[in-house]
């Protein structure tokens, strides 16, 4: 495929004189965090991690994701960590979408230029240095790793959009793809990190409701999304966080392709609850 591009954030701050809109909106459902609302003032910095800041755009808590959290990390040239993650449990996915960074991953070095896609299982050690010279940028997305007995954890991997062919959806005339970086029917993983691309023109036709949470980050293009009840437009460099059921559907407007990094939480069984039986 064509070498794709990719929004990353940059930061700064908006000036004093600046009018106060823009197109923020947090539901029980869903909510969109638009691209102009990553500022620097609105960053976080990581323990061990040097001349790094993130911007965190969904995290577990009440009433939003339950599931993944989801960092776009920069670092600066030189900078990166030898203590990425501090809990054991935790399996990840990076994506580049600016700059490029050597990633070891169980003692192998790799160089992840844009568009490069690493999977890391839970209690894999790794690191990540900026041996470049300009800023890299990346996704960095997040689950705890949920085990079941007689299934392998799934192994590490590396690889680059652009030697993954996408996936047409059916009669679509391949202008509603998806490229997946694992089988769908491998049971070792519990998350898919996913590219879906639809055409200018294209639509998702109906209100998908699916027990799958999602957080959609815009890499291009620009799209109509139905969210709930709610019709909201978005462009690249915007996230979306869409609630377990929450119905959806997407009209993409062109004038390039519409095209998002989509997590969802798959094949397990749902949790159930602890519910207290009246006493006979």
């Amino acid at each position: 495929m064509n070498n794709p591009t990719y929004y990353a954030p940059k930061g700064g701050l908006s000036k004093q004189t600046d009018m106060l809109t823009g197109r923020a909106v947090f539901t029980d459902a869903y909510a969109v965090i638009p691209k102009g609302v990553m500022q620097d003032i609105v960053t976080s910095k990581l323990p061990f991690w040097d001349k790094t800041r993130a911007w965190i755009i969904a995290r577990p808590m009440s009433g939003f994701a339950e599931t993944f959290s989801q960092y776009i990390v920069e670092v600066a040239p030189g900078g990166g960590s030898e203590k990425p993650e501090l809990d054991q449990n935790a399996e990840a996915v990076l994506f580049v979408v600016e700059g490029e960074m050597a990633l070891t991953l169980d003692g192998e070095q790799h160089q992840l230029k844009s568009g490069g896609y690493a999977f890391i299982p839970p209690a894999c050690k790794w690191a990540v240095l900026n041996n470049g010279h300009e800023h890299v940028r990346f996704h960095w997305v997040r689950k705890s790793y949920e085990a079941v007995e007689g299934i392998d954890a799934p192994d590490a991997f590396v690889t680059n959009e652009k030697d993954v062919p996408p996936t047409p959806m059916p009669d679509t005339d391949g202008k509603w793809a998806t490229t997946r970086f694992v089988d769908p029917d491998d049971m070792r993983h519990d998350m898919h990190v996913t590219i879906v691309t639809l055409a200018p023109g294209a639509v998702i036709p109906f209100a998908e409701t699916h027990v799958m949470e999602h957080g959609l980050y815009v890499l291009e293009g620009k799209a109509v999304y139905r969210l709930n009840q709610d019709w909201v437009e978005v462009e690249a460099g915007d996230f979306m966080w869409l609630r377990a059921f929450c119905p959806q559907a997407c009209y993409a407007g062109g004038p390039s392709n519409f095209r998002y990094l989509l997590y969802k939480d798959v094949n397990r069984h749902m949790k159930l609850g602890w519910v207290q039986h009246a006493s006979h």
